[in-house]
């Protein structure tokens, strides 16, 4: 039996995956850790005989923390999933990789902000990082089904959003219902509005480049609508290997919590009456995607600058306090105007993200 703790329990990925380890015969939850929405973390903790009064809970125990590494110790979980959302999901990311533990990675932030210091946790404790997000679920079974000197790029789909083909000035007056109103996923407020400017996707992107190796170059982005097509490998002979399935998130939670074990069979995907399109993603009137690969590409604390400056200006967003295009103003104010070293430590790490949040928002917006 697999013992699951959840960071991030009251979130989309958090009640999805419960939903997923409800119905499965071969999981247990051991511990639940939520941020303000405690009594929704208290209902779900006592419908599943999860003794909880507080902010964090694991291992028949409660612990109002924000030491997530001590919530850790107390589940004693098998795998830990991440699904705490923004930059401070690195910490408890950290924490579960330096005691072996594989972590179910929801969390893209932890490798945005903190790829180098993931890579060198692993290299120590050697724990596994099993992707959560549907594109990259998919790219990693894909990666894993071929011949790795094969593989000449990766390719990230993006359904576009809401206000795909729109042009920059058609985007200036859109309202906060506008942009959370996703055309394919149910997904929480701040991964909906960054896919709706394609910051969602421009921090796959660094999140593929550390998950799977590959150079910026050889990590392609194509919009497609209808989100049945989740990843794509390019191979050297000109092909390309898909992995399609429906926009379902329990199915790459489920993947991920279950491996190396094999999902469980599901009903087959009908393809009858299946359309499928592609194009090119608009980065003129979307610059929040160029935005992350020059960052990314920069490297050092470029990436956790931009990732700090897109939370606070997402914040500001749907607190009604800037427009939508003031966004990739915010992150490129912020990446102008911070100073880049090299992400030597975690202190370095959230000394660049504390400083991009001041700089990301212009003066006189509180």
């Amino acid at each position: 039996m697999k013992r699951v703790l959840i960071l991030g329990c009251t979130g989309s990925i958090g009640v999805q995956a419960l939903d997923v380890i409800d119905g499965a015969d071969d999981m247990v939850c051991v511990g639940l850790a939520t941020g303000a929405r405690v009594a929704e973390m208290l209902s779900q903790a006592e419908r599943r005989g999860i003794a909880v009064t507080s902010a964090a809970a694991g291992g028949g125990s409660v612990r109002h923390t924000s030491d997530l590494g001590e919530v850790i110790d107390r589940a004693e979980p098998d795998i830990v999933l991440n699904a705490i959302v923004g930059a401070a999901g690195l910490p408890p990311t950290l924490a579960a990789i330096e005691r072996g533990i594989p972590v179910a990675l929801a969390n893209k932030e932890s490798l945005v902000a903190g790829g180098d210091l993931v890579a060198a946790a692993q290299a120590r404790s050697g724990a596994m990082l099993v992707p959560v997000d549907s594109e990259h679920s998919a790219l990693f079974q894909l990666i894993e089904g071929v011949d790795r000197a094969r593989v000449v790029r990766g390719v990230l789909t993006a359904s576009g959003g809401p206000f795909r083909g729109r042009t920059a000035d058609d985007l200036a007056g859109v309202t906060v219902a506008d942009a959370l109103a996703h055309p394919t996923w149910t997904m929480g407020a701040k991964i909906t509005i960054d896919s709706a400017t394609l910051m969602n996707k421009g921090l796959e992107v660094i999140e593929a480049h550390h998950l799977f190796d590959l150079s910026y170059d050889d990590i392609e982005v194509v919009v497609h609508p209808q989100s049945s097509i989740h990843a794509m490998v390019r191979l050297e002979d000109g092909s390309l290997i898909t992995h399609m399935g429906p926009p379902d998130m329990r199915v790459p939670i489920g993947y991920a919590l279950r491996w190396p074990a094999p999902p469980p069979a599901r009903e087959e995907m009908s393809l009858v009456g299946t359309s499928l399109t592609f194009e090119a993603p608009d980065e003129t009137a979307f610059p929040c995607l160029r935005l992350a690969r020059e960052a990314g590409i920069e490297g050092g604390t470029a990436p956790a600058v931009l990732n700090a400056a897109n939370e606070v200006a997402v914040a500001a967003f749907l607190d009604g306090r800037i427009g939508f295009m003031d966004i990739p103003e915010a992150v490129e104010r912020a990446l102008q105007s911070v100073p880049v070293v090299p992400a030597e430590s975690l202190e370095v790490v959230l000394d660049a993200d504390t400083r991009a949040r001041a700089a990301a928002l212009p003066a006189g917006v509180a």
